[in-house]
């Protein structure tokens, strides 16, 4: 899987892996969901969503609360008024701010991958923003236009255009071109993890505690050979990859 000799790339995900808004989510989606007489929002539905882009998660969501009365876009619209109230108190989950100025500091090549759209991207973020300077412009989210439609996780597209993004700047400046091998995609949730595998970078899975109880063991077979789970990102040994 990997090797002392490699130093690894970083591609990291947004919701429950740098950020708390996994909660925050949880809880303005059981907000809506209780308008019709559903929820709270549950880790065994919970873990097929995270990561997806907002129409498909929602088309998921609907379908397993057997919700029909709101078409997905009239339920997007909901939950977005709900959140936005709520994504002021988005805020590092442990070890995460460490890692990123650590990281900074050893001038490892860093992209964010996200299936977060972009007006929730920058209000999850907006409050933290001098933080994610460190990334510059190799941020894609679930709406670029560079991500085809269809192909949000757990598809592998969204690392390819991250790395394509960092390595067309490697080439302004004379540098080797990356491979997705060298790198090393940091996720949360299970479509995420997968597409990471899909990809066939390295995966560093950090599940939310809830989700890790509902697994019930199964995190180490879906991870497999692909790369580690840890408890938190402050469980991240940077020199197990030559960071």
């Amino acid at each position: 899987m990997h090797n002392a000799q490699c130093t690894y790339t970083n591609i990291l995900d947004l919701d429950g892996t740098l950020l708390n808004t996994e909660d925050i989510y949880t809880e303005g989606t059981s907000q809506v969901l209780a308008k019709y007489g559903k929820g709270p929002l549950t880790w065994d539905i919970k873990l097929d969503l995270q990561g997806r882009p907002g129409p498909e998660a929602t088309r998921r969501l609907l379908q397993a609360y057997g919700i029909t009365e709101v078409t997905p876009e009239q339920y997007m619209q909901q939950a977005f008024d709900v959140l936005q109230t709520l994504w002021g108190k988005s805020d590092w989950l442990d070890g995460a701010l460490p890692l990123l100025n650590y990281l900074k500091e050893k001038n490892v090549p860093l992209a964010l991958g996200t299936g977060s759209n972009l007006v929730n991207y920058k209000l999850k973020t907006d409050r933290l923003a001098e933080h994610f300077e460190v990334f510059k412009h190799h941020i894609v989210t679930g709406d670029d236009v560079r991500l085809p439609p269809g192909r949000g996780k757990p598809h592998p597209d969204i690392w390819h255009i991250c790395l394509e993004s960092l390595n067309r700047e490697r080439d302004e400046m004379g540098l080797e071109r990356i491979s997705i091998e060298e790198c090393l995609v940091f996720e949360d949730g299970i479509p995420g993890v997968v597409s990471g595998k899909n990809a066939n970078a390295t995966v560093v899975w950090v599940p939310h505690p809830g989700a890790l109880a509902e697994l019930d063991g199964k995190e180490n077979e879906i991870i497999g050979d692909g790369g580690e789970v840890l408890p938190s990102l402050a469980a991240f040994d940077p020199a197990k990859y030559g960071l």
